[in-house]
């Protein structure tokens, strides 16, 4: 490679398949494919790694993206893994409206060059493994409870019993996830300091503090508002002109909210500093669901701050 070469900023688009990648360079608009073993990922690197490019953008597709993504992180390139709905919009305001794999890598190529967005900081093999321990827990406790729901609405004897015989391999399954969880995080020194700070917040415990290692690891180094943005409970305003809509939480990630809101109701009982803040905002006359959206956005506030001074939890003086 020349001197020129080396020196051009390169950008490069992939568009993500289960088995498959289709990649986009520019400057040189070419693209070529490549296969989604092991074997391929590391010969793409490679291959990407020789042409030094400025920035790599993919979208984030259900998880599918992570492979790759690891191979290009372990050859020391600067990814962006962008959420889709950003890439959608650009190509509606350029007015891409054809769709195939080829095309879709190019306009993430051309996405690349434009809006040269942030590069993503890629979880290392002990957050991957947590975070897909902890979506497993998730997905056995949804199954566990709609199983008990059909238990209870079950009127015939043996369909009972059935019932109970899958909620007992549910609740043994849970158990070993969770000691599974126990180990990962006892043999970590960081997760073990973060998860003992997150749980010094009364109304944190165990599950969402794992859930917020899983699922939030920028948790500490983000302001107030990026992380009640990145939670998904900021406040969206809804205005034109003269009239004032209602504000509503939207975006964020969907699978911190649910624990969050159960971390929310045990911290209004347990946490003096929540009591006292949701009393508040009731006898202000506002909306009671809103003010669980509130408390919510404070406790993730409050999380974000212990991280950040790495300092446990202080209660409000007697």
């Amino acid at each position: 490679m020349d001197h020129d070469q080396a020196t051009t900023p390169r950008f490069v688009g992939i568009d993500v398949g289960k088995d498959s990648l289709s990649l986009h360079l520019l400057p040189e608009q070419r693209g070529f494919t490549s296969a989604t073993t092991p074997h391929d990922l590391a010969a793409m690197a490679r291959r990407l790694a020789a042409l030094r490019p400025t920035l790599i953008v993919m979208e984030a597709s259900g998880g599918y993206e992570s492979l790759p993504a690891a191979a290009l992180a372990e050859a020391g390139l600067p990814i962006a893994i962008v959420n889709p709905r950003q890439t959608r919009a650009f190509a509606r305001a350029i007015g891409q409206l054809a769709k195939t794999d080829a095309i879709d890598a190019a306009l993430l190529a051309r996405f690349a060059e434009r809006i040269r967005p942030a590069t993503t900081s890629l979880p290392d093999a002990d957050s991957r493994r947590l975070a897909a321990l902890m979506a497993r827990r998730s997905q056995l406790v949804a199954l566990q409870t709609a199983e008990q729901q059909r238990h209870d609405r079950a009127e015939d004897a043996e369909a009972r019993r059935s019932c109970q015989t899958l909620l007992r391999s549910l609740a043994a399954e849970i158990a070993r996830i969770e000691k599974l969880l126990g180990k990962l995080i006892a043999a970590s020194p960081v997760f073990q300091a973060k998860q003992n700070l997150l749980t010094s917040i009364p109304g944190i415990g165990d599950v969402v503090a794992r859930t917020f290692l899983a699922e939030l690891p920028e948790l500490g180094r983000l302001d107030r508002h990026q992380v009640a943005a990145l939670a998904g409970v900021a406040p969206i305003n809804r205005d034109s002109g003269r009239q004032r809509g209602t504000r509503h939480i939207q975006g964020g990630r969907s699978q911190v909210r649910a624990p969050l809101f159960m971390a929310a109701l045990a911290a209004i009982r347990h946490n003096p500093r929540i009591k006292a803040f949701h009393q508040r905002l009731i006898a202000a006359g506002k909306n009671p669901r809103l003010v669980i959206v509130a408390v919510m956005r404070k406790l993730v506030v409050i999380a974000n701050a212990v991280l950040r001074d790495n300092r446990p939890y202080t209660p409000l003086p007697a």
